[in-house]
């Protein structure tokens, strides 16, 4: 803050009165104000030759698509591929090396900067802004970074900037025991992530490190707010990769790095405590699904008989129980032959047709990589996750797969799309519709900026109990055959006055249509039903729980083959029940948290570096709101001069944060005062026992007091209740 700033601010535009500020009058008043926003909060008109200098897009005048555009597009040819709009940080992909544009000397520059936010737009501003709310305790404390995009955006380099960055700043202090400790808390929350994309990313069209899940992980912080630990969320696995993938793409990395040089990964295995042994069992399961996907079937002369297998699938498939470890003719036969139980002890054996063979060789191979994933992310958490004593705020990130359109989508489509639905909806509440409301309350002279209501399309999909993902459910909660035409015909039953539906009547294959907030997505109805039952012959479950290999046969032990419930019913938990309750749990989390926003743009669709197709980075930026972010922002600046001609100055945003922030602290350290003295008087009490209120010492009667107390944050160990008190606060001494 400059010295005239604060003179403002100080000054507040007038005599200083008692009550309040008496105000100047006519034109001398409106000169002095507009003299202290010149350059601050009126906007400047486009100069064409200095596009590249506007850090901030709520500056451009006037504000359009098109003034926006080319701000962007100057930047990002001048190599600046950071810029502000509004309360959200724009990120360009350069798709090649930037040389120290993340290096520790710049990560320095910024965690020492008085005020980041003046510095030169950049990731490390976001981040450095949710840790130093962490440091000021100012309500909500815990923070989330989200980072969003389409595929190809730049996501995933963007978290791992942002988790290199705290595990830098968080953990250099002189703080900590040892050097040692710091080292190896940093490293291990730094080598989840090797391991996490090289198990749950792939090359795509559009990306050749796609994310194939979504991950929220919370750096844990102790009171010192030093990093101590973290943990990892994983949400909704593409595992149907392991078993095809689309034309050009490619299966998850771990595949290819098992072939090459792979030192990175193992590397990280080894530092997050996964010995030799436990590689060697992955390693063999990765290799057994390998060879588990050559394997191919023919028709058996005699229809009665199981399949045969193809003469070249012979050698594949005991290579493939040799490295699963289990017996190669109860494999064989597991595949072939389908177990029909009519009761508690009879069973009838029924072979699969040639369909049915590749289907059950498809949901083996998805269920052990699953339920390998699934392991993987637990021991990582078990390795990088603090004792719950010695953190008590956390710093989340997100990153979640980008909005998808594809040649043909089907339910991995319309999950993804529905969780990009959440977060722009989520995006839209905090900012763009409360941030307006706010400003009504507080009486600004205020025309609301019109924004994109994604509510009709969440209403579409998640709506009870005529959505898609009720109907969805009830389809396959039905003992009867999936019939793609018949639930076709009962959405468009269920959901024609929904406008964000829509179907082709001329396409020849079952499918609707929802107008996402990014753009319109037909879906391919054919296979969804099987999608979201995702059923697992029993006969295999029984299988890998005999295998020999103990990490296999690990991931398997405790699962019920059969999925039955207490009273031995049948029960069927759906893809998308799975997925939209995990996703609720993430979005109350959200909620409870300060978030900060950081939308990458994919400037093309080839990931050529250095070049900028204007029609695809409008139609991202319309699509996720960062237009109407702008327009908002920079009428708040307007609305905010023009309303301060007829009253008392309201300092800015980021002076009414410091403020409370130095209130915070005054009131932190009186609790430490408060806290001392109690203890003190713990010490000197009787030992004959104490009675509520009646002690007489120099800090007057004692009360306990349950409620809420202005005294925030007064106790500092809210895990150890040496004085048995429950809450924030243990106790609140007042003077009688």
């Amino acid at each position: 803050m400059n010295s005239e700033r604060s003179q403002r601010i100080g000054n507040g535009h007038g005599e200083k009165v008692k009550g309040g500020v008496r105000k100047k009058s006519g034109l001398a008043h409106r000169k002095s104000l507009n003299d202290s926003l010149e350059g601050e909060v009126k906007a400047f008109l486009l100069d064409e030759g200095q596009l590249h200098t506007y850090d901030d897009l709520t500056k451009v005048n006037p504000v359009t698509p098109t003034t926006v555009l080319k701000c962007l597009q100057a930047r990002y040819r001048a190599k600046v591929f950071y810029t502000h709009a509004g309360c959200t940080l724009v990120a360009l992909n350069p798709f090649q090396p930037v040389p120290d544009l993340y290096s520790l000397d710049v990560m320095k520059e910024y965690h020492c900067a008085p005020q980041p936010q003046e510095s030169k737009p950049h990731i490390f501003i976001v981040a450095e802004e949710a840790y130093r709310n962490v440091q000021g305790q100012v309500e909500p404390v815990n923070q989330s970074l989200v980072v969003s995009g389409e595929s190809g955006a730049g996501k995933t380099w963007t978290s791992r900037c942002l988790m290199k960055y705290y595990a830098t700043v968080a953990a250099s202090s002189s703080l900590m025991k040892s050097q040692d400790t710091v080292e190896r808390i940093e490293k291990r929350v730094l080598d989840s992530n090797p391991i996490m994309e090289a198990f749950g990313n792939a090359c795509t069209l559009r990306n050749s490190n796609s994310s194939r899940f979504g991950k929220y992980i919370q750096l844990q912080l102790n009171r010192s707010q030093l990093l101590v630990g973290a943990s990892v969320q994983t949400y909704l696995l593409e595992k149907t990769r392991v078993a095809g993938q689309p034309a050009n793409e490619r299966n998850f990395h771990i595949f290819y790095q098992a072939k090459d040089c792979f030192d990175e990964t193992v590397e990280a295995m080894v530092h997050l405590g996964i010995n030799a042994e436990k590689q060697g069992h992955i390693f063999r399961i990765l290799a057994g699904l390998l060879q588990l996907g050559n394997v191919t079937f023919c028709s058996a002369m005699d229809e009665s008989q199981p399949c045969d297998l193809e003469e070249k699938s012979k050698d594949f498939m005991h290579r493939c129980a040799s490295l699963l470890c289990v017996p190669v003719e109860e494999l064989q036969t597991c595949l072939r032959v389908q177990t029909l139980r009519a009761g508690k002890q009879s069973a009838l054996f029924k072979p699969c047709s040639l369909a049915d063979c590749s289907v059950r060789r498809d949901c083996l191979a998805k269920v052990i990589y699953a339920q390998l994933f699934e392991w993987l992310v637990t021991f990582i958490n078990d390795s990088i996750c603090a004792d719950h004593s010695t953190w008590c705020n956390f710093i989340g990130l997100l990153d979640v797969y980008g909005f998808e359109c594809f040649q043909v989508n089907n339910l991995e489509q319309l999950c993804i799309n529905y969780a990009n639905e959440k977060l722009q909806q989520h995006f839209v509440a905090h900012y763009l519709k409360a941030q307006q409301e706010e400003y009504v309350s507080e009486g600004l002279e205020w025309s609301f900026v019109k924004y994109q209501d994604n509510q009709g399309c969440l209403d579409l999909i998640e709506g009870i109990p005529t959505g898609v993902f009720s109907l969805l459910n009830e389809e396959c909660l039905l003992n009867r055959a999936s019939d793609a035409k018949q639930f076709r015909v009962r959405l468009e039953k269920e959901l024609s006055d929904n406008g964000s539906m829509s179907w082709d009547k001329f396409s020849k294959q079952p499918h609707f249509t929802v107008a996402h907030y990014a753009g319109k997505v037909s879906y391919q109805i054919e296979g969804m039903m099987e999608k979201n039952k995702d059923p697992v012959p029993p006969e295999l479950i029984h299988l890998l729980q005999k295998s020999e290999n103990p990490l296999l046969h690990q991931l398997f032990a405790d699962r019920d083959p059969v999925g039955q419930g207490t009273r031995g019913l049948r029960q069927v938990v759906t893809v998308v029940s799975k997925f939209k309750n995990s996703l609720e749990n993430l979005m109350k989390i959200l909620h409870s948290t300060t978030p900060h926003y950081t939308r990458c743009i994919k400037p093309n669709t080839d990931c050529r570096p250095l070049t900028f197709k204007k029609e695809e980075v409008i139609m991202q930026l319309e699509a996720c709101g960062i237009v109407e972010t702008i327009h908002i922002s920079a009428a708040e600046k307007k609305s905010v001069a023009v309303s301060l001609s007829d009253r008392v100055y309201l300092p800015p945003a980021a002076v009414r944060s410091w403020l409370v922030r130095r209130a915070v602290r005054r009131w932190h350290r009186a609790a430490i005062v408060l806290q001392r003295s109690w203890r003190k008087w713990r010490v000197s009490r009787s030992p004959a026992g104490f009675s509520l209120g009646h002690p007489r010492t120099k800090w007057g009667s004692i009360k306990l007091h349950y409620q809420r107390s202005p005294l925030l944050y007064a106790d500092l160990h809210p895990d150890h209740k040496r004085d048995g008190v429950t809450g924030l606060n243990q106790i609140l001494l007042e003077s009688t």
